[in-house]
């Protein structure tokens, strides 16, 4: 039996390249106190380092310091969304799942899991001076843990300034 593909034609079009020189490499730590389980969006904050920064053309690059929580870009109009994606997480790596991992609690194992699917690193484009998120798209942390913790984001821009 032989696989067929599904392939549609698309039209594709694509702009002109640009580029520019790496000039400069700033970074900061963002401390987010999570409330427990669930999505903390932090686009805000980006877009502020972004600003203060003075940053033209480059890229943003997050990552998270810990291995029980995650970094997304996620819709950011309906809040079903994350909620529907925290039930999945949830089926994906149920805390009754009989982990051998459970020191710090019946969540903690899955919240290991969580974050390795997600990610804790993200990078965004910067140009002329604006993310590049799409219209819907916001930055979040997600918190896998039941209870609330601080967690720590490191922002990093690479590129050049205004």
């Amino acid at each position: 039996m032989v696989a067929q593909s599904n392939t549609t034609k698309a039209k594709l079009q694509r702009t002109a390249i640009s580029s520019t020189a790496l000039e400069y490499v700033l970074t900061a730590t963002l401390e987010v106190q999570t409330s427990g389980q669930g999505f903390t969006e932090f686009t805000h904050e980006a877009v502020r380092f972004v600003n203060e920064s003075e940053a033209r053309d480059g890229v943003l690059m997050l990552f998270l310091r810990h291995t029980s929580a995650s970094l997304a870009i996620q819709e950011n109009a309906d809040g079903n969304v994350q909620a529907d994606l925290l039930m999945a997480l949830d089926r994906m790596a149920p805390e009754e799942a009989g982990w051998s991992h459970s020191t710090e609690g019946l969540d903690d194992m899955p919240a290991h899991v969580k974050a390795m699917v997600c990610g804790i690193s993200l990078h965004v484009p910067v140009i002329g001076g604006r993310l590049a998120l799409g219209t819907w798209q916001g930055i979040y942390l997600i918190e896998h843990r039941r209870q609330p913790h601080r967690r720590e984001v490191v922002l990093q821009f690479i590129g050049n300034r205004r």
